[in-house]
């Protein structure tokens, strides 16, 4: 089962950084876009945290061996509550045309996301 759960992990990851967020900054105006991208990655993150969690169910009811599995699951959980509480300061720091402050949490919360995409992609082959 956990190998279904790190597929949609995958494919929301890829829905919502790759075809999403770039289409809704090539079509919308610059103020109503990251409106909008304000108000969709905290519920991005979120449902990557459920993910998670029902990634680690499935993997600690299955009879599978190893800890890789887990590890990956924990991080599908951990990983998006860092992302999900640095966003009102990332928020801020754009406000506040603070683009070094933003620059710096932008890019942890990509490095998160594409380690859990890769991450993610691993699990039928670990």
């Amino acid at each position: 089962m956990q190998v279904y759960f790190a597929g949609i992990t995958v494919g929301v990851i890829v829905l919502q950084t790759m075809i999403f967020a770039p289409t809704i900054f090539t079509t919308i105006e610059a103020a109503p876009a990251g409106k909008l991208l304000r108000a969709l990655f905290p519920k991005f993150f979120k449902l990557l945290c459920v993910l998670g969690v029902a990634s680690l169910i499935s993997s600690l009811s299955s009879d599978e061996p190893g800890i890789v599995r887990p590890v990956i699951a924990v991080a599908t959980i951990v990983f998006p509550i860092i992302c999900i509480v640095i966003i009102p300061v990332t928020n801020r720091a754009t406000d506040r045309g603070d683009k070094a402050t933003f620059k710096k949490l932008h890019t942890l919360s990509v490095v998160l996301t594409l380690i859990l995409l890769l991450a993610n992609i691993a699990v039928p082959f670990v």
